[in-house]
């Protein structure tokens, strides 16, 4: 049975949708069975994999709200399969309002996939609301991107409270996966010591890859691909291949 893991920050610009998507080729480059559902209305994940949200038939909107079939809105990528979003998400949260369990309406959509991929990533807003509280209910775990930079902890109190709240009344099986550092700056002590903070504060979660700040990984996305297809030998992608064989020893069981 496949991993479901919802890469979440409520924080903006941390590198959630960047890690969501190379995490996902990199996998999908070791062999893994991958899917990366993009549950963000910006669709930033779907085009970051190649595809062009305008042209898709279906999209997880009509997985979630409109009940079509779940095969019918995956797309084969050559980086790994895809659940697409589209602008008709920015609306599922007030349409969602009126439905019976209407936090667990992604974790329907998701729960008959689990056999059939090692890895189910959700890439949730960059918010604690209804869409990102689905994909809470739907995950085994979290996959927390920090960034290595002042105020790298500002609002991650409400993100583990919310955890703990989502534990205790509604998935029971969520847990912290790992915690990525991202953004990291080699050059200064300042970074060095975020993700000495970021340690101490989730002690045993946080990844031993450290994501740096790299071009090659900013100029990915405006090509549509993953940076592993852009430039395989840049420091992101190594960054990103190092943190995928992590993750495979840790849903293999074997110490990380």
């Amino acid at each position: 049975m496949g991993k479901i893991l919802a890469v979440v920050n409520q924080k903006g610009g941390v590198g959630k949708t960047t890690t969501a998507v190379n995490l996902t080729a990199a996998l999908h480059d070791l062999g893994r069975k991958v899917l990366l559902c993009d549950f963000d209305p910006q669709a930033n994940a779907t085009s970051g994999m190649g595809l062009d949200k305008r042209k898709i038939k279906y999209s997880v909107y009509d997985v979630t709200i409109n009940e079509v079939p779940l095969e019918e809105a995956v797309v084969h990528t050559q980086y790994g399969d895809v659940l697409p979003s589209s602008a008709d998400l920015a609306g599922a949260a007030v349409e969602l309002i009126a439905a019976p369990h209407r936090e667990l309406q992604l974790e329907k959509a998701l729960h008959k996939a689990r056999d059939q991929y090692d890895v189910i990533f959700i890439d949730c807003p960059p918010s604690l609301e209804l869409l990102t509280l689905n994909g809470l209910c739907a995950a085994d775990g979290i996959l927390v991107p920090v960034q290595c930079e002042y105020y790298a902890l500002e609002g991650l109190s409400d993100l583990m409270s919310t955890l703990r709240m989502v534990k205790k009344r509604l998935n029971p099986r969520l847990e912290i996966f790992g915690v990525a550092l991202t953004m990291f700056d080699g050059r200064t002590n300042f970074s060095a010591q975020v993700a000495q903070e970021v340690r101490r504060h989730f002690p045993g979660k946080v990844f031993a890859s450290v994501v740096p700040r790299n071009i090659r990984l900013a100029e990915a996305p405006s090509h549509g691909i993953p940076v592993s297809a852009y430039d395989r030998s840049s420091r992101g992608a190594q960054a990103y291949k190092a943190m995928a064989e992590e993750i495979v020893k840790k849903l293999e069981g074997r110490v990380v």
